[in-house]
Parts: C-alpha cells; sequence; structure tokens
C-alpha cells in the first residue's frame, strides 16, 4: 500500500496582512482577523507598514491582492452635527 505524501496543513490561525486598494483608490493594510488596519498615501508606505508590523504576528504573511479591499473602519469624515461639543462654561 502506498502511503500519501504528509503535506502539513497551513495554520488557519495565522495572520495574512493583505496590501491593495479600496474602491475608491486608497492604499490599505488590512490582517485577516480584523485586529489591524491603515490607509495610506501609496503602495510602498502600505507595503513599509506591513513589513514593519508582521513580526508581532508570529507565523504571519504578507500578501499583495490585487482584489478590491473593504474597509473596515469607515475613512469618512464625521459630520459636523456628530461630533462631541465641549462645555467651555467654568
Amino acid at each position: 500500500m502506498n502511503a500519501a505524501p504528509s503535506t502539513p496543513e497551513p495554520d488557519q490561525r495565522a495572520s495574512v496582512f493583505y496590501v491593495g486598494q479600496d474602491q475608491a483608490g486608497h492604499w490599505l493594510v488590512q490582517e485577516s482577523h480584523g485586529l489591524l488596519e491603515g490607509r495610506f498615501i501609496s503602495r510602498d508606505a502600505a507595503w513599509r507598514f506591513a513589513r514593519s508590523e508582521i513580526h508581532a504576528y508570529p507565523g504571519g504573511h504578507i500578501v499583495f491582492t490585487m482584489q478590491c479591499i473593504v474597509p473596515t473602519i469607515p475613512f469618512e469624515p464625521v459630520p459636523e452635527a456628530a461630533t462631541l461639543v465641549l462645555d467651555r462654561a467654568a
């Protein structure tokens, strides 16, 4: 009987940092478990950030994706009516 070669399964818990763009063309870095997300002005800035942070995620790796990344953090400005107004009465 021939035994199939043993191929280890990838660690499903290991983080993947996706580097890519959203629909608006912003460069994003997004961690696969939702633990980290950042928006950057260039692909190089996003890549440098991902490389500087991946060491904190044992077994993690970085993937450049051509698919559109959907931000989990809204980047739109907060409407003025929703901002917190502090009482300045003393």
